[in-house]
């Protein structure tokens, strides 16, 4: 008799009053299904064909894995909720009639996204990174406009991890290259502060000029020389042109030694203006100049490297089904919850018969 009473009150009678309330005061609910996936896009662009690709970024964690958690963050329920109202849509059903299922307004966030995990269900296959997605409302129409709102949000979400990962690609060669910009105006700043200080476009040029003036001279001083040996051999010491011919040679030695100073090549203390000095300078100069253009080219081609693979790996949102508009309500699912219930409730209570017929045993 007390078996018989028990199998009544946890078997018989938890499933009567389950389909009571599921067959009378359940609300039905329809449901909207989008599905969808993370693509990246692979277009091979004419300078990543040449320079080959760049690892320019990296992550342990997918895309799908951000999107997944982001649909079931509380961001994502208060932005579609100022959107949708979804407390005013799940409280269609009266909720002092269908108190299980329909939403109890106004509630908090926090309450709100708990309802939110009730009726929108995620179905993540991460060995394919495909979403399926199911938004359950009272009305067709509200399924589907959660659904789209859901996906909606999603591609803008993709579309800022996309734009931030393409901004992450970019921003060193970008930095590289402001770098380089500056380094070449200071080099090309140094050089023409040079040419403004001295008057002097290219000191070699006038070094040359300035070699081949003091060759010149120094031809001049040997004819000179010859020329007087001649008149001293000829004249007598008195001659004028002896000490005529001596002038010239004073002139051209004092000539010589001038330019040799300018070339820094005079005895004593070289001048700071001397033309050795100024050369020196100047080759300096050129040379940074060169490398900051060389690192120019460089970092300039790394920078258009660096945004044509951003480029290259845009992500997108591709859904390969739309968001769906329900013709009949499927859920509640009774038969399925009443057929669980009552088979969990026949399994407690066979367990606890079982376990009462074996402490009446070993009394």
């Amino acid at each position: 008799m007390a078996v018989l009473l028990s199998f009544l009150l946890m078997v018989v009678l938890p499933p009567v009053v389950a389909s009571w309330y599921l067959w009378v005061r359940a609300a039905d609910q329809y449901a909207s299904t989008v599905a969808f996936s993370v693509r990246t896009e692979e277009n091979v662009s004419a300078i990543t064909s040449l320079l080959g690709p760049l690892d320019l970024s990296g992550s342990s964690t997918s895309d799908t894995d951000i999107l997944y958690e982001f649909i079931q963050s509380q961001s994502l329920v208060a932005s579609i909720d100022a959107r949708l109202d979804l407390r005013a849509m799940w409280a269609k059903a009266d909720p002092a009639i269908d108190p299980i299922f329909a939403y109890h307004p106004p509630g908090t966030i926090e309450d709100l996204v708990g309802h939110w995990e009730r009726m929108v269900k995620i179905y993540y296959d991460s060995s394919t990174g495909l979403i399926e997605l199911r938004a359950l409302a009272f009305t067709p129409e509200d399924a589907q406009a959660i659904a789209r709102e859901i996906y909606a949000d999603s591609t803008v979400m993709i579309n800022e991890l996309s734009d931030i990962a393409r901004e992450d690609a970019i921003r060193y060669a970008r930095d590289e290259l402001n770098h380089a910009v500056e380094r070449l105006k200071s080099a090309r700043e140094a050089v023409t502060t040079f040419r403004n200080r001295t008057q002097i476009v290219d000191p070699s040029i006038d070094v040359q000029g300035q070699a081949g003036l003091l060759s010149t001279l120094n031809q001049q001083l040997a004819e000179a020389l010859i020329e007087l040996d001649l008149l001293k051999q000829t004249t007598r010491s008195n001659d004028p042109r002896v000490a005529q011919a001596d002038r010239k040679i004073q002139v051209i030695e004092k000539r010589i030694a001038e330019e040799k100073q300018k070339l820094g090549l005079g005895d004593g203390q070289a001048d700071v203006d001397a033309f050795a000095t100024l050369v020196g300078e100047f080759e300096r100069l050129v040379v940074d100049r060169e490398f900051a253009e060389q690192t120019y080219t460089a970092a300039l081609a790394s920078y258009d490297a660096a945004q044509a693979e951003a480029r290259r790996q845009s992500r997108y949102l591709a859904a390969h089904i739309r968001p769906t508009l329900a013709e009949k309500s499927e859920y509640p699912q009774r038969l399925m919850i009443l057929g669980t219930g009552t088979l969990f409730l026949f399994l407690i209570w066979s367990v606890v018969v079982l376990v009462a017929y074996s402490l009446r045993d070993r009394r």
